[in-house]
């Protein structure tokens, strides 16, 4: 990994294509195409993860639903304009792709879902509980990225590293490891109805606080979220 955006955000997910390419949007003639990729867990259960690729990335890989592909690439952010408000869309953005044949993907499938991110802690964090008692720390993660731009990634820290999370402080330089989950929660609407969306975070295994480097809020240095 030469690339210094892939040194700060990474990630390889293994999974299998659960929808057909979608057409997104065009940068200097270069089409993009979304999908979704299911992931397996450990677990028995799935994550269904949104995939953006770059019709060059594709070429003669075959993208029929139910193939498994490897991805490398990054956990990236972008700001949607909907319904009077922005919304803040993730999506797992291909760098490299490639079909495993049968005996890496059995080994691959061990570890299919691993994520890195390298930034900085942009909004305070929330400690909560669980119904079922398990202690959880909310943040929001900051990556650098090119020309200027970050993204901003939602984290999940559980137990032990929730109570240590919960300790940080805006502008706080942390890294950490873990893996991109989909979760399906319930809104409300204002017509007093429930709506079924989906969040997608990282779950924290690993986090390293650097805390001889930080761009914390001063108090005539206000930290503003872009």
């Amino acid at each position: 990994m030469n690339d210094k955006q892939m040194q700060s955000n990474y990630i390889r997910i293994v999974g299998k294509i659960n929808s057909n390419l979608e057409f997104s949007h065009e940068v200097f003639g270069e089409k993009f195409y979304e999908f979704y990729l299911e992931v397996p867990r450990l677990s028995d259960t799935k994550d269904l993860l949104p995939v953006i690729i770059s019709e060059r990335i594709i070429n003669d890989i075959n993208m029929d639903i139910g193939n498994y592909i490897v991805i490398d690439g990054q956990f990236r952010s972008y700001n949607r304009y909907e319904d009077t408000s922005n919304k803040l869309l993730l999506r797992v953005f291909v760098r490299d792709i490639f079909v495993p044949d049968e005996i890496e993907l059995e080994e691959m499938k061990k570890h299919p879902n691993e994520v890195f991110l390298n930034g900085f802690l942009c909004k305070e964090t929330k400690f909560r509980t669980t119904p079922f008692g398990r202690e959880i720390t909310d943040m929001l993660i900051a990556v650098n990225r090119s020309y200027n731009k970050s993204d901003y990634i939602p984290c999940i820290a559980w137990g032990r590293n929730a109570r240590y999370c919960e300790k940080l402080e805006v502008g706080d330089h942390v890294k950490l490891w873990g893996r991109i989950q989909s979760r399906k929660y319930q809104k409300k609407s204002d017509s007093e109805s429930y709506e079924t969306k989906t969040a997608y975070e990282v779950s924290v295994t690993k986090l390293e606080h650097i805390k001889t480097e930080n761009n914390r809020k001063r108090e005539d240095e206000p930290f503003e979220l872009e």
